[in-house]
């Protein structure tokens, strides 16, 4: 089975989480955490800056890494590397995808997340609750 290589950026803002549904392609509508595909030559960090820079013209600084994803579609096998984000400029601009929406720990649900982007739900739940309890 054929591996696709990705990263996605988890950015957080006043506890809430930016989520973008797809605009295209085989999953079509479905809601994910932006980023793409690793080229050649490029760190997975390196490939995070450059894609959201590329699908919603903002600068992110990369923070720690939030989980290593692996998940097998029908059709291939997904290794994602995904990794919390702050955005240093830019405003989100929708190049690529169809929707986003800010999300609450308590709206992370309300969404049809793809397959693999749902195993990542657990683990920032966790991170936004220690959060509220500390403010």
């Amino acid at each position: 089975m054929k591996t696709i290589h990705v990263v996605a950026a988890v950015i957080r803002h006043e506890n809430k989480i930016f989520a973008t549904q797809r605009g295209y392609g085989e999953f079509k509508d479905g809601w994910e955490f932006p980023g793409g595909k690793v080229e050649p030559g490029e760190t997975p960090r390196e490939a995070l800056v450059r894609e959201i820079e590329e699908e919603l013209d903002t600068v992110i600084e990369v923070g720690e890494e939030v989980a290593k994803v692996e998940y097998d579609y029908p059709a291939f096998h997904l290794s994602m590397d995904c990794f919390w984000a702050e955005i240093v400029s830019g405003n989100l601009v929708l190049r690529e995808h169809e929707a986003a929406r800010w999300l609450s720990e308590d709206e992370l649900y309300s969404v049809e997340w793809l397959p693999a982007d749902q195993e990542l739900i657990g683990k920032i739940e966790q991170v936004l609750q220690r959060a509220e309890r500390v403010c």
